[in-house]
């Protein structure tokens, strides 16, 4: 790698000494390199949309304002040009997978060595991809699983943004709130979402993005209709 190059990186993890290993494994890579860090999912979003011009994103899976594999589909919709390496302590190999068909360049486990982690991340940085070896990438979902997740793959980023807070259980005023649109973009937004899945309620949209979660949606959503 050319060492006189310089990047930017940003480490998106709530835990600081899990942020502050990672700053270590890219730490050395580059002569020139501008690491920003971020705990929650908020606090990422705001960072890109201050500045998109970033060479890589890592990614944890369960930060604050995350839901499953959505902040990932968040990230892939709006910086599509971005590679993004997820890094979580899930390593189980179906979330390993969906990973990459959401689009991620690379998946570590929180368990790789500092030395492991550097080795991925440069593999990327020079295009390529990196999961665990020992995954096997093309073990197909069910066909249902696989028409779902292609579903979630047509939901543009403020859909994604909607969905999550759907699962939060929020209320039309309060997901306007948040995002600072009306209540009636937001009404708009359900519609849109609902159409793309093919449900009939918001329930119904919380629980089918549950499916391909492995666990790690919550089923909890407002009444509010």
């Amino acid at each position: 790698m050319n060492s006189s190059e310089s990047h930017r990186l940003v480490i998106a993890d709530d835990h600081p000494l899990f942020r502050g290993a990672l700053r270590e494994a890219v730490t050395g890579l580059f002569e020139h390199m501008d690491i920003a860090e971020a705990g929650s999912f908020d606090e990422v979003a705001d960072l890109l949309e201050r500045d998109s011009e970033v060479d890589l994103i890592l990614l944890d899976l369960t930060m604050p304002g995350v839901r499953g594999f959505s902040g990932l589909m968040y990230m892939r919709a709006q910086y599509p040009s971005v590679p993004v390496i997820v890094v979580s302590a899930n390593d189980d190999p179906a979330a390993i997978r969906r990973c990459m068909k959401f689009g991620a360049s690379g998946f570590i486990p929180k368990t790789l060595g500092v030395d492991a982690m550097r080795s991925a991340i440069a593999r990327i940085l020079n295009g390529g991809v990196w999961t665990p070896p020992d995954v096997d990438l093309d073990s197909g979902s069910d066909a249902e699983t696989a028409e779902l997740m292609t579903r979630l793959a047509t939901l543009t980023p403020q859909q994604v943004r909607v969905l999550m807070m759907l699962s939060e259980g929020l209320l039309n005023k309060q997901i306007a709130y948040q995002l600072g649109v009306s209540e009636a973009t937001v009404k708009a937004h359900v519609s849109a979402i609902l159409q793309k899945l093919g449900v009939e309620s918001r329930t119904q949209a919380v629980i089918a993005a549950s499916k391909i979660e492995v666990g790690q949606w919550s089923a909890s959503v407002a009444a509010e209709t």
